[in-house]
């Protein structure tokens, strides 16, 4: 069984994030409908998704998911870095964090398992950074007004 690629916050998030996707590779037009297909259908049809231009270059316009069109924005905010927002009209949105797919699968772990901590209240960037550094997550996180240890 392949290792789960995305993890969702699994209440009501209060944190910037509401989890983390790591996609195989760095063609959207390929991953984004495998992310749309795991995302629970009652939360309505994803419409829009907002990506940066830097993790995204290449990111088209429109991307085609079972049934209907997904529109692509792309942005320069530093914010949207590492970040996907993932728009289903008026029902929901959620706010993931983007694993690069070249991440090696502790650090990428690590990272689903933070990002999806509903008390988590690091930023994409913020979370990347720390995993690229090398620094410890959850000490870093801590340091920062997470809960600490339950």
């Amino acid at each position: 069984m392949p290792m789960p690629r995305l993890r969702l916050t699994p209440d009501v998030s209060h944190g910037p994030l509401d989890g983390a996707w790591w996609p195989r590779c760095d063609a959207l037009e390929l991953e984004l409908p495998v992310l749309v297909g795991s995302l629970d259908p009652s939360s309505g049809t994803v419409t829009r998704v907002t990506v940066g231009s830097a993790a995204w270059p290449d990111a088209p316009q429109e991307v085609m998911a079972p049934g209907h069109v997904i529109v692509v924005v792309l942005t320069d905010s530093a914010a949207e870095a590492h970040a996907i927002t993932v728009d289903c009209g008026t029902v929901g949105r959620w706010e993931l964090l983007v694993i690069p797919p070249d991440e090696p699968v502790g650090v990428a772990t690590r990272l689903l398992t933070a990002a999806a901590d509903a008390g988590n209240p690091l930023s994409a960037p913020r979370l990347l950074a720390l995993a690229e550094s090398g620094l410890d997550e959850q000490n870093a996180w801590e340091s920062e007004g997470g809960a600490g240890p339950r």
